[in-house]
């Protein structure tokens, strides 16, 4: 019978502890929105300072994300280099055409070939009259200079420098093979200059990231020194340091939205600023090259890092500054 009489306190106890946990996180939670909330509110009513703010992240930020674009469009043009990927295989001049079918099944059946395109002698001096304007100096010659063309295209995987030098060096030591052209030197000047300047975006990137923290440390220190009294009136009366530097890490959250959001707009506007000269120049060289805009999902990563940095500032800000304000302790000390 005792232990029966037992169980229903043990329920209501249970239901209580539950109750009051939930009461708890109800109250934790609210106390974020509030302190949130106010935090959006100080900014508002500080427009001039706060647009400032958010217009040094907003550059800062915008400035590596700008040349990350660029730099994924440059490698989108160096992927698709099929024509300019192609390696020339000139044959003998003794070489027939039926021995350059033959040639062009043979090189055409390798793994490390996608496909070749045979040119004979005869169309090749046709194009060569045809585009250079010397018809009547090419009646003059005796017989047909040129010889018969394998246009050997590699593989997409295997379009690197190291892989296409293999393959040419192996096209040459064929029978019937004359002279094998390749132009690497632009493939790797562009592959060493899209290295160097992931490298320096990446640099730069970090720079201005450290610059955004510093400048998101200095304005939250600013504010508590403006707020010194409130501070240690908090304190006196027994609020923790969570609850006493919550404010300041929000203010430096919204800060961080701000100025991604601005630095997405500087984003959107240089590239329809940028656009219409840059489809130009690219259709003077035949060439598809545009600038890649800032998808979605990168709108987003941009928007969660540049709140990142700004807690970060923040945070850096009241860990230095906060630990110093003590009821009883001299401002400066």
């Amino acid at each position: 019978m005792a232990s029966d009489a037992g169980r229903p306190r043990q329920g209501r106890g249970g239901a209580q502890s539950r109750s009051e946990v939930r009461d708890v996180a109800g109250s934790y939670l609210a106390h974020h929105r509030k302190v949130a909330r106010e935090s959006a509110l100080r900014l508002w009513h500080a427009p001039v300072a706060s647009l400032m703010t958010w217009l040094v992240m907003g550059v800062a930020l915008a400035m590596p994300v700008a040349l990350l674009l660029l730099l994924g469009s440059l490698q989108g043009v160096s992927a698709g280099w099929e024509s300019s990927a192609r390696i020339t295989t000139y044959l003998a001049d003794d070489v027939s055409l039926e021995q350059a079918q033959r040639l062009r099944l043979e090189v055409g059946s390798r793994a490390d070939v996608e496909g070749v395109e045979l040119i004979d002698r005869d169309s090749a001096l046709a194009e060569f009259r045809a585009s250079s304007g010397l018809a009547d100096a090419l009646d003059y010659l005796d017989e047909n200079p040129l010889p018969h063309t394998l246009l050997v295209t590699p593989p997409e995987v295997g379009r690197t420098a190291a892989a296409v030098e293999v393959l040419a060096a192996e096209l040459e030591a064929m029978t019937g093979v004359a002279r094998v052209q390749v132009d690497l030197g632009w493939l790797q000047r562009l592959n060493v200059l899209t290295q160097l300047l992931g490298r320096a975006v990446w640099v730069l990137a970090l720079l201005l990231g450290g610059a955004v923290v510093l400048v998101i440390g200095n304005t939250i220190r600013l504010a508590i020194e403006s707020r010194r009294d409130e501070i240690l009136v908090a304190k006196l009366v027994g609020g923790t340091d969570a609850f006493v530097r919550r404010p300041f890490l929000y203010t430096g959250v919204w800060f961080g939205l701000g100025g991604g959001v601005v630095a997405w707009i500087l984003l959107g506007l240089s590239l329809w600023w940028l656009s219409g000269p840059i489809e130009r120049l690219a259709t003077l060289y035949h060439s598809n090259f545009t600038l890649s805009g800032l998808p979605f999902d990168g709108a987003l990563a941009l928007l969660a890092m540049a709140m990142v940095l700004g807690w970060l500032g923040a945070w850096v800000a009241v860990k230095r500054h906060l630990d110093a304000i003590e009821p009883g302790v001299p401002a400066g000390s």
